[in-house]
């Protein structure tokens, strides 16, 4: 395969190649969506909109974002929270593929989780009864039930979790606790798997490793499009000897096809039912979390982008911004937009910031209109009046030009 061809097979496997709802998106477009990319990572960064809300926007156009929270908060839930890629939406039903992960937990937690559950015993019962009791809970509403939070450290930017919140990750990841959902404030709310899951998932016998890597595998497969086993690998953030290992099954049975890829180092794989468009036209802005662009290696191989996230990289020795969304135009990443969310500009209208915004080598000329269009269905969707540029960059001057020209 050339690049050229692969980068049509990822689009297409993503979603990003079919037109947008024409009238109201409804649950079963966003199922649509859920069934395709198999797993949707959340973040906790709210410059623009909470992770979760933007791949769905990408792929659907403007949609009420409450949907998403009701597939995820309400029975019968359509998505649960887990550890998959990273902190993420899943399925119910991938989660007992998943139960290898919960049976590591005190090998490969953090070690201020592990340190929560050795300096404190007996924590962990008393939360569990806590929550069989009274939740869905919040950490802080568990720290206060307890009156077990002592001072924390507060030395170290970044999380500062208290013992209670560590030893709740521990348990969440563990899988002896759940989410039910998640408040205004993106606060977790802790309560038992078997009040969350459906009956059928909560009860279902938990596979061996090998099965349970090679449906995730195969999830994986189905949501790339094309891929090497280091991007099957990173989907689920697998085991590469036990992906490995499931590829080759896969291959054996038919579903996953070798392939070359050119400028490629390492073989592919292509699966079976992988739509193979001869052109897409596709336009959209991808969240830095968004399953089209994740894996920074692959986006490099696929799009000749380089991208990275740079939150936490000081601002002074920024490249392209803080939050960063790459715009995807037909069968190419062509530009790269730094946006946020200003709600109380303009008495409370609220304004759609550029803050940067760059094209990339060879963006087509109408890289500035097409952009302008799709960042006003953005600013509309999120409920903000205008889109302004208002930072540096090339592409900048001529979406100043194309956002007036638009009004």
């Amino acid at each position: 395969m050339t690049q050229a061809q692969a980068r049509r097979v990822a689009i297409a496997a993503q979603g990003l190649a079919e037109p947008r709802p024409s009238g109201p998106v409804t649950t079963r477009h966003l199922q649509r969506v859920i069934d395709r990319l198999g797993v949707v990572q959340i973040d906790s960064v709210n410059v623009l909109a909470r992770s979760q809300y933007l791949p769905f926007f990408a792929r659907l156009g403007g949609y009420d974002t409450a949907l998403l929270d009701r597939a995820r908060d309400r029975a019968p839930r359509r998505l649960v929270e887990y550890w998959a890629h990273a902190a993420s939406l899943v399925p119910p039903s991938t989660l007992p593929l998943l139960r290898w992960r919960m049976a590591r937990v005190r090998d490969e937690a953090w070690g201020g989780m592990r340190s929560a559950e050795l300096e404190h015993a007996g924590l962990a019962a008393q939360l569990l009864d806590e929550v069989r009791r009274r939740g869905p809970l919040t950490a802080p509403e568990l720290e206060l039930a307890l009156q077990h939070d002592g001072p924390r450290d507060r030395s170290q930017w970044g999380w500062n979790w208290s013992v209670v919140k560590r030893m709740l990750e521990l348990m969440f990841w563990a899988g002896e606790i759940t989410s039910s959902g998640r408040t205004s404030q993106f606060a977790r709310l802790y309560d038992l798997p078997e009040r969350v899951l459906p009956a059928e998932v909560h009860r279902a016998p938990t596979p061996s490793d090998a099965q349970a890597h090679r449906e995730l595998v195969s999830i994986a497969a189905r949501a790339t499009g094309v891929a090497t086993v280091a991007h099957l690998q990173d989907h689920f953030r697998s085991n590469q000897a036990q992906v490995r290992a499931a590829v080759d099954e896969l291959v054996a049975d038919g579903e996953l096809l070798p392939v070359e890829v050119a400028g490629w180092k390492h073989p592919a794989y292509l699966h079976a039912a992988a739509r193979r468009p001869r052109a897409v036209r596709s336009r959209a802005l991808l969240s830095p979390f968004d399953s089209m662009v994740w894996d920074r290696r692959r986006v490099l191989e696929l799009f000749g982008f380089d991208y990275r996230i740079e939150i936490y990289v000081p601002a002074p020795k920024r490249r392209f911004g803080y939050y960063v969304l790459p715009f995807l135009l037909d069968e190419g990443l062509v530009a790269r937009v730094d946006l946020k969310a200003d709600r109380h500009a303009r008495g409370g209208d609220g304004v759609l910031l550029v803050q940067a915004a760059h094209a990339e080598p060879g963006a087509p000329a109408h890289t500035p209109s097409e952009l302008a269009d799709e960042l006003r269905d953005l600013a509309r969707w999120l409920g903000l009046a205008d889109v302004e540029v208002v930072g540096p960059g090339d592409l900048a001057p001529a979406l100043s030009e194309a956002l007036a020209g638009s009004r």
